[in-house]
Order: structure tokens, then C-alpha cells, then sequence
């Protein structure tokens, strides 16, 4: 939403300022530079991207007009959910959430939490180093630098998407120019129509300039860098988990080791220690 807002308020500036200042909003109505533009800023998108880069653009667009899931209901969810694991493990041991880990869509314990069961990817992060524990025969040194490998890795498939809608609007004014010398190109070959005639063909021109760069900064340039600021909220996500797991094998009583992951959390999302307390006497009470 903010986004579409955001969009609102740079078309409501940028032509609102060029009315009061007595320009005439027709002369920007320019289709053919628009196709010019657009076009060659999707073919060029197709040029430098291999088919996985493109899949992972297409499906992250989406993302930029949904707001953030990552809320503080979700991680007191995500902390109550491995604080019930973890005594779980501290009572009855490890083998007794061989179950629950193998098919979490049927564990009593998983299905409690259903804002994090629907997040696949943290649910496999979550028992794939749940079933390690398990097999006992990895130690927290050797869990956490996989854990980090992981994590990296993670990273490094969610930047694909900044990078592509990154460089994409990078090279929108260029292809503006494009648009604008073709248009003078145009303009050069009329020379003998009357001086009104020839003065509109080169403002027509210099439009392409205006919408090159006006769609780079204002419209496909911000767009990166939501898709950075959800990963950045996403990675938090999988940090709680490793840090709160490890915890756990370094000998750390549940509560201790959520107090871990609580504290790696974003502020603006971290619960206090007595939300938290409070929330997961409230879950133990159910």
C-alpha cells in the first residue's frame, strides 16, 4: 500500500508542478516513448538474466505491494512455538519430538501455530537442525557455521531480485536518451516543416529524457530496495531460530535460550521479556 502511495504522491508533485507551472499535460501524453522505453528496458531485463533470476523477479514483484508479515505477534508466535519444543526436549528428551519434526503439519505442538506453519521455508530451517539435534552427532560449533551457511545462502537467493529490478531501473535514463536522440533524429529529418511544427517534434523529444528518468528514480528504482528491506526482515526470522537453538545445545534452559532469540530481533518488533512471559503462559494455559 505504501508503495501505490508513494507512487500517488510522485505523479501528483512532478505533474502537478509542471500545470501550476503552465505547462500543458498533453504534451507529455507520449506513447511512442513510453513503448521505446519500456520496451527496451524489459528486453534488456530478459538479455541479462537467466531464467531462475527472472522466475524469482516475477514472483517477488508481488511482495512490494503486501505489507510486512514479519510483526510482533508472529515472532511471540515463532518463540512460544520453540520455548513448547524445547521443554518438550528438556522433559521427555530428543527422541520424543521425532514425530512432531517429521511431519510438522500433523505435530500437536506445530499446529498451534499456524502463522509459522504456513511459512514453509522457516519450518524446514526449523526442523532440519531439530533433526541434527536429534541424531546427536554434530556439535554446536559444527550446527552453527551450517546454520550460517544456510542463512547466507538464503541471502543470497533473496538478492537476486534487488539486483535485477536494481539495474533494471539503472538503465532506464539511458534508455531515455535512447527515446530523445531518436526523437531529434526525427526532428532533423523535418527540418523544412514550419518552426511551431518543428518545436513540437523536439519537445516531444525531450520527453523521452523526462520519462527515462522519471521512471528509474521514481517508480522501478525504489522497488529494490523494498525487496532488501523484506529480506532484511526475513533473515530475522531464521536468526531467532539458530540462536535460540543453539542456546539449547550449549546446555541453556527453554526459557534462557528464547531470551537468546528474543534479543536478535529488530526493536521495532521485539517484544519485551514480560510480553513474552506473559504470552507463553497464556499458550501453556490452552
Amino acid at each position: 500500500m505504501l508503495v501505490l502511495v508513494g507512487y500517488l504522491i510522485v505523479l501528483g508533485s512532478v505533474f502537478g508542478g509542471f500545470v501550476i507551472a503552465g505547462g500543458h499535460l498533453a504534451a507529455l501524453l507520449q506513447p511512442v516513448e513510453l513503448l521505446m522505453i519500456g520496451g527496451a528496458a524489459v528486453g534488456a531485463f530478459f538479455v541479462g538474466n537467466n531464467g531462475k533470476a527472472i522466475r524469482a523477479t516475477l514472483k517477488a514483484l508481488p511482495m512490494t505491494l503486501k505489507g510486512s508479515k514479519y510483526t510482533k505477534a508472529l515472532y511471540m508466535e515463532l518463540m512460544t512455538l520453540l520455548f513448547e519444543i524445547l521443554t518438550k526436549v528438556r522433559k521427555e528428551g530428543l527422541m520424543s519430538i521425532e514425530g512432531d519434526i517429521d511431519k510438522p503439519e500433523e505435530s500437536a505442538i506445530f499446529t498451534k501455530y499456524p502463522g509459522i506453519l504456513a511459512d514453509h521455508h522457516i519450518i524446514e530451517f526449523m526442523t532440519d537442525y531439530l533433526r541434527l539435534m536429534v541424531s546427536g552427532n554434530m556439535d554446536a560449533f559444527q550446527i552453527e557455521n551450517l546454520m550460517d551457511n544456510e542463512i547466507e545462502t538464503h541471502h543470497a537467493e533473496g538478492e537476486v531480485p534487488v539486483h535485477t529490478i536494481a539495474k533494471l531501473g539503472d538503465g532506464m535514463p539511458a534508455f531515455g536518451i535512447v527515446a530523445a536522440v531518436m526523437g531529434v533524429v526525427h526532428t532533423m529529418e523535418s527540418v523544412g516543416l514550419p518552426p511551431a511544427e518543428l518545436g513540437l517534434l523536439i519537445a516531444h523529444a525531450l520527453v523521452g529524457t523526462f520519462l527515462g528518468i522519471l521512471l528509474s528514480y521514481g517508480f522501478v528504482g525504489p522497488l529494490s530496495g523494498v525487496l532488501e528491506q523484506k529480506l532484511h526482515e526475513s533473515s530475522k526470522m531464521f536468526q531467532c531460530v539458530k540462536v535460540t537453538l543453539l542456546a539449547s545445545l550449549n546446555g541453556y534452559a527453554p526459557a534462557l535460550a528464547v531470551e537468546f532469540g528474543r534479543k536478535v530481533l529488530f526493536s521495532t518488533e521485539r517484544p519485551s521479556f514480560m510480553e513474552l512471559e506473559e504470552h507463553i503462559k497464556q499458550s501453556k494455559s490452552k
